[in-house]
């Protein structure tokens, strides 16, 4: 996923772009001004927006990006009044987050603005990762044309990442998903279908941990 902060405080920003790359968003890119963000918003996957910039009041950046794109976006705002918020949504913002921003929750607010970015598009059924191939509707896996016995769980735990190709997956998503509920005794469990799945698929680096965080499924 490529991220890109625009914000004109260096200090801010320098922290929020450390911080979402230690959660595991490998491209995350940082701009100053709204104009640039407004002639360069195709090269990312989504956008965590300042209002306070320099050039360009955000509600007038965000006005002007709905007309030509329809990348997430996530507002950074000093205010968290209602009338702040409701302004920051019309104006066409996916979601907000009050500074200082924690980055921890926005890591995981930019994991649901682009996962439900992408649900409206055509989901695709089958996940190609170099010679790894993944059927979801098929409930496959076959790695260089050979199928791979995966068991019910493997293979859930397989679908949650394959359904989010590069983008990092907390261990209480796949949890939720998976197993229904996020307990120590389920952590272990996915501990040990974690290394069952990636010891059949025999592909290291498709899989990458997120020390901290969760795993990512490579492209």
């Amino acid at each position: 996923m490529r991220v890109v902060v625009v914000e004109d405080d260096a200090g801010m920003a320098r922290a929020v772009v450390d911080g979402l790359r230690e959660h595991g968003f490998g491209t995350v890119e940082h701009l100053s001004l709204g104009l640039d963000l407004l002639t360069s918003h195709t090269e990312y996957d989504a956008v965590v927006l300042d209002l306070g910039l320099p050039d360009l009041n955000g509600y007038l950046v965000l006005r002007q990006l709905r007309k030509v794109s329809s990348v997430p976006v996530i507002v950074l705002t000093a205010q968290d009044d209602e009338v702040a918020v409701v302004s920051c949504l019309r104006a066409g913002a996916d979601d907000y987050v009050v500074k200082p921003p924690r980055v921890g929750e926005l890591a995981a607010r930019l994991e649901t603005v682009v996962r439900r970015s992408r649900a409206t598009e055509t989901a695709p059924t089958v996940v190609v990762s170099g010679d790894v191939q993944v059927d979801l509707m098929a409930r496959t896996v076959a790695v260089a044309n050979t199928p791979i016995a995966l068991t019910q769980k493997e293979f859930a735990v397989a679908r949650v990442l394959a359904e989010r190709v590069g983008v990092a997956v907390g261990r209480d998503t796949i949890m939720a998903e998976v197993w229904g509920a996020k307990t120590p005794s389920i952590s272990r469990s996915l501990d040990v279908h974690m290394g069952a799945l990636r010891a059949k698929l025999n592909r290291p680096g498709l899989i990458t941990t997120i020390h901290g965080f969760g795993y990512r499924w490579s492209r």
